[in-house]
């Protein structure tokens, strides 16, 4: 009840726009901290007209006729929406096309990437750290609901034996997104940069958060972050992890869109990880440190670099033999993200990268990872039936397409919400064609 009693006070145009990021699988809790930060990144104004927006990428034409105005004005608004970051404007062969992107991973970040004077960033800051940091209805929203998360780690591959080599994939490693990337942007990171205004920041480098490909082309355009080349993209790498950072980024396998290098203090899916415990906010690696007792020699260091308190020092020694007990490291493994840190800090060789038993899957692409969302989430309805898309059988086709490919389970879950016959029926027809 509070909640619809929020969206009423808010303002026609902002109640509106909450109203339509919450039909994206990655939503915002309509609270006063979320309409107080709407109302410093949109005009109601604005409010109105992205609310009228799809969920899926559309052009300026469309978005004119959505908003039932002249082409050369929606293409204006379009474009300071872009300026700003509101929007992410990717450059095609047959035009320009225009997605909003959810809060995060969006435009909450894109709003601090920079340094900017047209709105009061240290304002929004407090209220970012109020609604993400203090307020649990966001992060758990954004975190916890569903299986599929919205990030992953990658593993630190400085500490990779030729053993673990053989096991990781392509995508896994960061440095192979760096090289296969069409575009590379770095711009300030959003963490650092919200807590340096709550007088919280630590020392930990701020130009260094990382965008690739489609993302990276907009957000380079629209100054929000810096071209750079490759081999500056990775020697950034080096440098976050001579610093002990975690190299998170977006959970999917093909075209990743960012990646994150980040500090246990500031990062909101670190601190959650260790807010919430064993409730993963990422997913994790394929690896997983395995202590060698006879090396440890309990200096806690591991202990202190470990981002997500998964490693703890315990008493080594016999009790009854009268000496005061050693200590060694001892790991939770269900806190574990498998990052490697503990691995590059310890100098005595007593931690090792083994593969986990089984391995985490990743999805495929965006597209895939938003469709596994919005089915765990109760939310693939509003992709089906994005009111504002025009051609709705082509969206639903779409749809449809990405759902034939996921794994039965999850097709289950979709033909339950969808309660479709048709949509039964294709199943049915997929999994009999994948047993042939």
């Amino acid at each position: 009840m509070g909640h619809h009693q929020t969206i009423k006070d808010a303002g026609a145009g902002y109640g509106r726009l909450a109203d339509r990021l919450n039909r994206f699988p990655q939503g915002a809790p309509p609270t006063e901290l979320l309409f107080k930060i709407l109302r410093v990144l949109f005009s109601e104004r604005e409010a109105s007209l992205v609310s009228l927006l799809p969920i899926k990428p559309f052009t300026d034409r469309r978005a004119a006729d959505i908003w039932k105005m002249p082409l050369a004005e929606a293409r204006k608004i379009l474009g300071e929406l872009a300026d700003r970051g509101i929007l992410i404007d990717s450059e095609r062969k047959d035009g320009v096309i225009y997605t909003l992107p959810p809060p995060m991973a969006g435009f909450f970040e894109f709003s601090l990437m920079r340094i900017r004077s047209d709105i009061d960033q240290k304002a929004l800051a407090e209220l970012f750290y109020q609604y993400l940091n203090v307020e649990e209805d966001f992060i758990k929203a954004l975190f916890f609901e569903g299986e599929t998360r919205l990030g992953r780690a990658f593993v630190n591959e400085i500490v990779l034996t030729n053993d673990n080599a053989l096991h990781v994939l392509d995508y896994e490693r960061a440095s192979e997104v760096v090289k296969t990337a069409s575009h590379i942007g770095v711009g300030i990171c959003y963490c650092r940069h919200k807590m340096e205004h709550a007088g919280k920041r630590c020392a930990a480098p701020l130009d260094i958060c990382m965008t690739f490909n489609s993302t990276a082309d907009s957000l380079i355009r629209h100054g929000i972050a810096r071209k750079v080349d490759a081999p500056e993209c990775l020697d950034l790498l080096g440098f976050a992890r001579e610093h002990h950072l975690v190299q998170l980024g977006e959970n999917v396998q093909r075209r990743v869109s960012f990646i994150c290098n980040c500090c246990s203090c500031c990062c909101e899916a670190l601190v959650a990880a260790r807010k919430f415990g064993f409730l993963n906010p990422v997913h994790t690696t394929n690896f997983i440190p395995q202590v060698i007792d006879g090396n440890c020699k309990g200096c806690g260091v591991c202990v202190s670099l470990c981002p997500v308190e998964a490693l703890s020092l315990v008493a080594a020694g016999d009790p009854g033999s009268g000496r005061s007990p050693s200590k060694k490291a001892r790991l939770d493994e269900e806190r574990c993200l498998g990052c490697g840190v503990c691995v590059s800090g310890c100098r005595h060789g007593a931690i090792g990268l083994v593969s986990r038993p089984e391995r985490v899957l990743t999805p495929v692409n965006s597209a895939a990872r938003v469709v596994m969302m919005a089915i765990e989430r109760g939310k693939l309805q509003h992709l089906i039936f994005d009111r504002q898309a025009g051609e709705s059988h082509r969206a639903m086709a779409a749809v449809l397409g990405v759902i034939l490919k996921l794994p039965p389970v999850k097709q289950a879950m979709a033909s339950r919400q969808f309660k479709s016959r048709y949509l039964e029926a294709l199943i049915k027809r997929s999994i009999r064609a994948r047993r042939r």
